[in-house]
């Protein structure tokens, strides 16, 4: 293993009368590199799926317009606090800048929209290294990739998988683990991530 460096830098600005961005950009040598955003807000609580539907729906077009993919949307509780967390992604990775320039354009909106009514913050990220696939399209960008997988019902005994994605056709994802082909239908899937490999 090798030495682990974390550097976190913190600044305070102030956007409008109820909204505050605290900007940390954490970096750790060797693992998953990922910077983020946080903006603190007032409102009341939603459910999550719907939370979670609304933001996807709201921000998805604005992101692609400004050369971002959204790649996940969480939205639970962490040490207390409700937190709305958006994974972007683009060619060539994602950098502080961009986690702030997202920020600043999608912060205001959110309130707007009054989509959560209770205090919240709001985290824009890089999706890590381990990065999430969420789409079908994310399955087929992967082909050649380990990925783990877990399936919603167990398939022959078990739910999670591990190992090469060689390919991904009619709705299904074709796993290479321990010297088999495995086949698991997309419907079936509960989560999915690659799984990045560090060179020896």
């Amino acid at each position: 293993m090798g030495i682990k460096l974390v550097l976190i830098i913190a600044f305070y600005l102030s956007l409008c009368n109820k909204t505050n961005n605290i900007t940390v950009c954490s970096y750790e040598a060797g693992q998953n590199t990922r910077f983020f955003i946080g903006v603190f807000q007032r409102d009341v609580l939603t459910s999550l799926t719907t939370v979670i539907k609304q933001v996807s729906d709201l921000i998805e077009p604005i992101l692609a317009e400004l050369g971002f993919e959204l790649i996940d949307v969480e939205y639970l509780t962490d040490r207390g606090r409700w937190v709305l967390r958006l994974y972007i992604d683009k060619e060539g990775g994602v950098t502080i800048d961009d986690c702030a320039k997202v920020s600043n354009e999608l912060g205001d909106l959110i309130d707007i929209k009054n989509i959560i009514e209770h205090v919240y913050v709001l985290e824009v990220s890089s999706p890590g290294l381990n990065r999430p696939l969420k789409k079908e399209a994310d399955f087929i960008r992967m082909i050649g990739k380990k990925v783990k997988v877990r399936t919603k019902t167990p398939l022959k005994g078990q739910r999670n998988f591990m190992g090469v994605l060689k390919d991904y056709k009619e709705h299904e994802l074709y796993i290479q683990s321990d010297g088999q082909l495995i086949t698991v239908a997309w419907a079936v899937i509960e989560k999915a991530n690659l799984v990045y490999e560090f060179d020896d």
